[in-house]
C-alpha cells in the first residue's frame, strides 16, 4: 500500500526546452499535419509566437526531461510491473511553443485505493511555467493506477 504521509509532497522541479526536432519527431509520430505546427510562418500568422506544441506533448516532454523518470515510484516502493495509465488532463493558460524552456513543479495531490486495496490511484497535479518569464502556461493533473492483486483479492 502506498504511503498517505506522500500526499502534499512537492516533486523536484524537471526543467525542460520545446527543441523544434524532438517536436517534429513527435509531430510525425502522432500524424499531426497542421502547418502552424510545422512552419513558424504559419504559426505566427495564426498569432502564435512559434510552432505550438499539441495538448498532449507536456507529458513526454516531462518524461522525457526528467533524469530519472520512474524516480517517484522507485521512492514509493512501486514495481513498475503493477503499474496503468489511469487518466491525465491538460488545462493550458498560454500557448507553449518551440524554443520555450520550461519547468514542471509537481505534487501528490491525493492517494486512495479502490476495490479492497487492490488498485491504488496516485494523482499528481503539476504547473507549468515558463522560465523566461515565470508564466503560468499549463496545468497538467495526471493518475497512475497500481494493481496490488494481494490486497482484496484479484483486480
Amino acid at each position: 500500500m502506498l504511503d498517505r504521509a506522500a500526499i502534499g509532497r512537492v516533486l523536484p522541479p524537471v526543467t525542460a526546452t520545446v527543441e523544434r526536432g524532438r517536436l517534429r519527431f513527435f509531430l510525425n509520430a502522432i500524424g499531426e499535419t497542421s502547418p502552424i505546427h510545422h512552419d513558424t510562418a504559419a504559426a505566427q500568422a495564426a498569432g502564435y509566437r512559434d510552432c505550438p506544441i499539441p495538448p498532449t506533448y507536456l507529458f513526454c516532454l516531462r518524461m522525457l526531461d526528467a533524469p530519472e523518470p520512474y524516480a517517484l515510484l522507485d521512492e514509493l516502493g512501486v514495481d513498475l510491473g503493477t503499474v496503468l495509465h489511469g487518466e491525465q488532463s491538460f488545462t493550458y493558460h498560454q500557448p507553449v511553443v518551440a524554443g520555450d524552456e520550461i519547468r514542471f513543479i509537481g505534487r501528490i495531490a491525493d492517494i486512495f485505493d479502490r476495490k479492497g486495496g487492490a488498485l491504488e490511484f496516485l494523482v499528481e497535479e503539476i504547473r507549468v511555467e515558463r522560465v523566461s518569464d515565470g508564466a503560468h502556461v499549463a496545468d497538467v493533473r495526471q493518475v497512475t493506477v497500481i494493481r496490488n492483486p494481494v490486497a482484496g483479492g484479484a483486480a
